[in-house]
């Protein structure tokens, strides 16, 4: 992975411009990747039995539980932001949401659609293909959702997590919960060691204000795939501008926990611990992924 300094500063056009375009343009490349791919084995979801990260399910099962210990979204109407092409979104179906599936990638959205009918949660499911941003515009339903669920892979292509954090207050009722999870930002100043060590090394600040332009043909689903669409830009966001977004958009956080796995190889040196997670191979150098719950007074 090679690195470029960006003169462009965090407060970029949030509705348009290169960082949009590029990364929508690898995100779309990456969707027929990811579909036929191993690491998004979809049997489970088509044998009616999808399943989240062991992260996740832990924590929705603490926010909704069931009796056989799982989690039960019966009667919850759910925003899944950023939802790439639907898999989770329709797991949280599976489970009896009403789901409303978001992303930026027409298509991976179509491919949402196609799947959704495939296992037949077509009448339980809708997908919205809109900038994140334009979020309240492409859905004008405020204060309609129990949950807005965001995870793995999210505002670290998103210059701006203040108004993420407006967004998902917006469309969350009185009570309503946020869950987020993502890979820990103490964790992603770190890349591979080019030299092949056993250990990563430093590479990203924690708290830039600039993003960061990548430029990298490799995919994280598939280690065989050449990217066409190689760059992208990227934002650090530390866990006190996430906890003050929340928070400043009258969001109040319940719960936060760190976990060291997460579910890709963030790493070489990772390996895997089950469930299509990844670790340290021995002590927990440091923690690698974040979860949180917060909620709407």
């Amino acid at each position: 992975m090679t690195d470029t300094p960006s003169p462009t500063p965090r407060s970029v056009d949030l509705r348009s411009g290169e960082w949009l375009e590029a990364n929508r343009a690898q995100w779309d490349e990456r969707v027929p990747i990811h579909v036929d791919s191993a690491f998004y084995d979809q049997s489970a979801l088509r044998n009616g039995a999808g399943r989240l990260t062991p992260i996740d399910e832990a924590q929705l099962a603490r926010l909704f539980p069931a009796t056989d210990g799982r989690f039960d979204l019966t009667g919850k109407r759910v925003l899944h932001l950023q939802c790439h092409f639907g898999a989770d979104t329709l797991t949280l179906a599976q489970r009896g949401a009403t789901v409303v599936g978001l992303d930026f990638s027409l298509p991976a959205v179509r491919e949402a659609r196609r799947l959704a009918e495939e296992v037949g949660l077509s009448d339980r499911s809708r997908f919205v293909a809109a900038n994140i941003y334009d979020a309240r515009h492409a859905l004008p339903e405020p204060d309609s959702f129990d949950l807005v669920f965001t995870t793995w892979g999210t505002i670290g292509w998103l210059p701006d997590v203040t108004e993420w954090a407006r967004i998902i207050e917006w469309f969350l009722k009185p009570g309503g919960k946020l869950y987020f999870a993502d890979g820990h930002p103490s964790a992603f100043v770190f890349d591979a060691d080019p030299a092949g060590g056993d250990l990563p090394v430093f590479r990203y600040p924690y708290a830039s204000k600039t993003p960061d332009l990548v430029d990298d043909a490799s995919d994280y689903a598939d280690e065989s795939a050449v990217l066409e669409n190689t760059r992208t830009w990227e934002w650090m966001h530390p866990v006190s501008e996430t906890f003050t977004a929340l928070t400043d958009a009258g969001l109040r956080i319940d719960s936060f926990a760190e976990h060291d796995e997460l579910p890709w190889r963030m790493f070489p040196t990772l390996v895997p611990r089950g469930e299509g997670m990844f670790g340290w191979p021995d002590e927990a150098w440091l923690p690698l992924a974040v979860s949180l719950v917060a909620s709407k007074a």
